[in-house]
């Protein structure tokens, strides 16, 4: 991919960096996971179909991940969402598909019960909601209550991955499974069964939650947590490709 970056200069000084290739008919805006960035290879596969055939196209990177400026300890998912709202006010897209990888799931359905009527459809590639409630450990949780930060194994990467307890608590307040989610536009969920992250049921979760009745649940049973297999972007392309239809 050429290097197009572009910086959203936020009020306090942020810099969100950010890829926008231009086209008609709603905007696909990728949402990467925790400690993701924009050039992952979904992300990446997803802007070069968008750009090969004409469909608008916006990637980024969260405050204090990739090429945006700040630190990632300050990183919630209110300040994730509320920059992804901020770039799609910004370069005025009426319309848009959210893409969301693992907490970029979390991210697209907080987003679509905040703007409803600007969200055309949604796509979740192993989404996780909520995941500071069930994917943490009941020790944890009161070592981030009492404001210490945890670090876990990263099996994709040499570093630990750390959760900060302003995430933690930030996510407890924004927890979407326990209650109807009124989005009513078409729902698309991806998930590998091999997924050792998150587990796949949790899209069922997800699918009963969205008032929509156009939802689906596609299940891979060989996939990992990741879908980055050359097979698992095929059918992410092919689903939407269906849902612009």
């Amino acid at each position: 991919m050429t290097d197009d970056v572009r910086y959203l200069d936020l009020p306090d000084g942020r810099r969100i960096a950010h890829r926008f290739t231009p086209g008609s008919g709603p905007a696909l805006v990728f949402l990467p996971g925790y400690m993701s960035d924009m050039d992952g290879s979904k992300a990446t596969a997803v802007y070069e179909w968008a750009r090969a055939n004409g469909r608008p196209c916006l990637l980024l990177d969260y405050s204090g991940c990739g090429k945006s400026s700040g630190d990632f300890a300050n990183g919630t998912l209110s300040r994730w969402a509320a920059e992804v709202a901020a770039l799609i006010q910004s370069l005025q897209l009426p319309q848009v598909v959210l893409i969301g990888s693992s907490m970029g799931g979390w991210l697209m359905l907080l987003l679509a019960r905040a703007f409803p009527s600007r969200i055309a459809g949604l796509v979740g590639i192993a989404a996780a909601p909520d995941f500071t409630d069930w994917g943490i450990a009941l020790m944890d949780k009161a070592l981030l209550a009492d404001g210490q930060t945890i670090f876990e194994d990263n099996p994709y990467g040499p570093e630990p991955t750390p959760t900060h307890p302003g995430f933690w608590m930030d996510g407890q307040l924004h927890r979407v499974l326990g209650s109807a989610i009124p989005f009513d536009g078409p729902v698309r969920l991806l998930h590998g069964q091999l997924d050792e992250d998150v587990p796949w049921e949790l899209s069922g979760q997800v699918a009963e939650a969205v008032r929509s009745a156009d939802v689906q649940v596609v299940l891979i049973k060989d996939g990992d947590h990741r879908l980055s297999r050359e097979s698992d972007i095929a059918l992410l392309l092919h689903v939407l490709t269906e849902l612009l239809v």
